[in-house]
């Protein structure tokens, strides 16, 4: 979000409102081909499975509404609000650096314990190997 803050201030009020024209153009495109994806499988599944009738494209633009509705909410889990989402996902991004930064030690360990410690446990796996035969 702070990157496209920050291509925003830099850009003219004319690049802006392009940008506002191409994204209602892009989501009606997507709302145009899901709604005709969705009657053309339902005309092509339901009627035969099903014995439902035929619909037409404003219904199933309805159907797909209704099922985001019902099944998918509407964009916001209920529980928490986007301050709280930003906070968790900022915490998780603390963790995994965390657990990223101890790899830095990683390679210096292979380098000093790694190689002796390898050898010794190749060793001890062929001994207890003659041990049990």
């Amino acid at each position: 979000m702070n990157y496209i803050k920050h291509k925003m201030r830099s850009s003219s009020p004319a690049a802006i409102f392009g940008w506002v024209v191409l994204a209602i153009i892009g989501i009606t495109a997507l709302i145009i081909l899901f709604g005709f994806v969705f009657m053309w499988l339902w005309n092509w599944l339901m009627p035969e499975i099903f014995g439902l009738g035929v619909i037409t494209f404003w219904q199933g633009v309805g159907l797909i509404l209704i099922a985001k509705i019902l099944f998918g909410g509407m964009g916001n889990s209920g529980s928490s609000s986007k301050k709280s989402k930003r906070k968790r996902r900022k915490e998780k991004c603390d963790q995994d650096d965390d657990n990223f930064n101890k790899w830095k030690h990683y390679a210096k360990y292979w380098e000093e314990e790694g190689d002796a410690a390898y050898k010794n446990y190749v060793n001890r796996m062929e001994t207890n190997n003659t041990e049990e035969e």
